[in-house]
């Protein structure tokens, strides 16, 4: 099985900087699997936020979150990260790391196979 924890999540004020972290563990974790953050606010549906591939070498980011977002892995450690600056209240929200077995990535949350247990965000105006 895999297991997926993250952290790094609180309370923050608009335009300010939080580093969301994900740790990644269990026997079948392969380092290969494609990775992705997603986001669910009270009352809407999960979101896509990035994904990464297997070395970092492609990323995906909505376009909500594209220039303030950035996601990012060390295989070294089995840990994903994703760095969010100038924050907007708009992003206040639970926020999920995923693990995918395919490397294709993906926006769909019905491809990912593992989930964590979320982190909430909050950004106040």
């Amino acid at each position: 099985q895999v297991q997926l924890v993250e952290s790094g999540g609180g309370l923050v004020q608009a335009g300010g900087s939080l580093r969301l972290s994900c740790a990644a563990s269990g026997r079948t974790f392969n380092i290969y699997y494609v990775m992705g953050w997603f986001r669910q606010a009270p009352g809407k549906e999960r979101e896509f936020v990035a994904v990464i591939n297997w070395n970092g070498g492609r990323t995906d980011y909505a376009d909500s979150v594209k220039g303030r977002f950035t996601i990012s892995r060390d295989n070294a450690k089995n840990m994903v990260y994703l760095q969010m600056n100038s924050l907007k209240p708009e992003d206040t929200a639970v926020y999920y790391c995923a693990a995918d077995r395919t490397s294709t990535l993906t926006r769909d949350h019905a491809r990912y196979d593992y989930w964590g247990q979320g982190t909430q965000v909050t950004v106040s105006s």
